[in-house]
């Protein structure tokens, strides 16, 4: 009866050991998205990252890779939020980007899913990290 029980637990264990590790290590960016997030930030200074942002103001989705998006507030503010791990396909801009969130903000731990715009099928799923503002400092004329 015992061995049973032992059988019982230890073999979800062993599939899931079996799986591996998921490597959450983001991989580099290509030139083409080094330059997008330059410009994106160019003339910008990182702020204190925060775990929410209002949805209602950061409308704008800029994708950078599969790993970095920016939520645009305006030309002076922009948020910059690395996912938890990578969201294969996020960087095509091909799928629709559906938020599972709480409330009128977008979260740390929130989730976003791939949606293809023709088949309605969902591809990648990723979680959102902190949001990191960027905003343009204020001149003095």
């Amino acid at each position: 009866m015992h061995m049973l029980k032992f059988t019982a637990l230890a073999l979800p264990l062993m599939l899931v050991a079996a799986c591996g590790q998921v490597d959450s290590t983001p991989k580099p960016l290509t030139e083409k998205q080094s330059a997008v997030l330059m410009k994106e930030l160019n003339g910008k200074v990182a702020g204190t990252p925060v775990n929410c942002i209002s949805d209602f103001n950061a409308t704008n989705t800029i994708r950078v890779s599969d790993n970095i998006l920016l939520y645009r507030v305006s030309g002076r503010l922009l948020y910059q939020n690395n996912l938890r791990s990578a969201c294969s396909g996020l960087a095509r801009d091909d799928d629709i980007i559906v938020s599972e969130q709480f409330g009128g903000q977008k979260c740390k731990g929130d989730i976003i899913r791939l949606v293809d715009r023709t088949s309605g099928m969902t591809g990648g799923v990723c979680s959102l990290g902190e949001f990191v503002p960027y905003r343009s400092e204020k001149t003095t004329d």
